[in-house]
């Protein structure tokens, strides 16, 4: 099955597999079933079948899935080797906490500088990291190679930080802001993050179990 055939809902569920079966994995279980790894994604025996069918099966009859191979081959599905470089723009509260508390190394990502036009925050540390101004992007981008770009800013302020960074080869974005950025640019990657909309969710299920 050719890469752009495979649906985005299958790609979604990468993440899940590879969570669990590191845990698995931690646990020195050697091998599970696909009926068994269903139960734990909650989905049914024949859409796990499905899902790594689409990326070659690597499941032998009578055996199921050996659980160390399955996780490694899902971590080069997803490019979780590839050390991309990224950048991180907003320093604030979220800005922050994205940098301080992800593991990007094991992500697929190196988080190489953060920027904020807040000349108060410039110097401060997000772990190894020194916070540097905005006025710096374009020089640093530059003399960089640069991957992706982190966007922890408010919407209002996203479309001259974009266009400054789209100009500079960068079109690969995790996008906290809630601006769309493939309606200006189409041939951008990006990855929206709404956590408004999550917990919004989460106050509909409760609103609605048991009804």
């Amino acid at each position: 099955m050719s890469k752009d055939s495979i649906s985005m809902s299958v790609i979604r569920r990468l993440p899940r597999y590879y969570r669990f079966l590191s845990e698995l994995n931690e646990q020195n279980i050697e091998r599970i079933s696909s009926t068994k790894l269903a139960e734990i994604m909650n989905v049914t025996a024949s859409q796990v079948r499905q899902d790594l069918n689409c990326f070659g099966g690597f499941g032998q009859q009578g055996y199921g899935y050996s659980v160390g191979q399955l996780k490694e081959e899902i971590k080069k599905i997803l490019g979780l080797n590839n050390n991309y470089k990224a950048i991180l723009i907003g320093a604030g509260n979220l800005g922050k906490a994205v940098a301080k508390h992800l593991n990007f190394d094991r992500l697929g990502f190196e988080l190489i500088a953060c920027f904020d036009n807040n000349q108060n925050k410039v110097g401060e540390m997000l772990n190894d990291i020194s916070v540097k101004s905005d006025s710096e992007i374009e020089s640093f981008c530059r003399h960089n190679h640069i991957d992706a770009a982190f966007l922890c800013i408010p919407r209002i302020c996203v479309e001259n930080v974009l266009d400054k960074l789209y100009s500079l080869g960068i079109k690969n974005f995790w996008n906290f802001s809630h601006y769309d950025i493939n309606n200006r640019y189409n041939d951008t990657v990006v990855e929206n993050v709404h956590l408004s909309d999550n917990l919004m969710t989460l106050c509909y299920r409760m609103n609605n179990n048991n009804k």
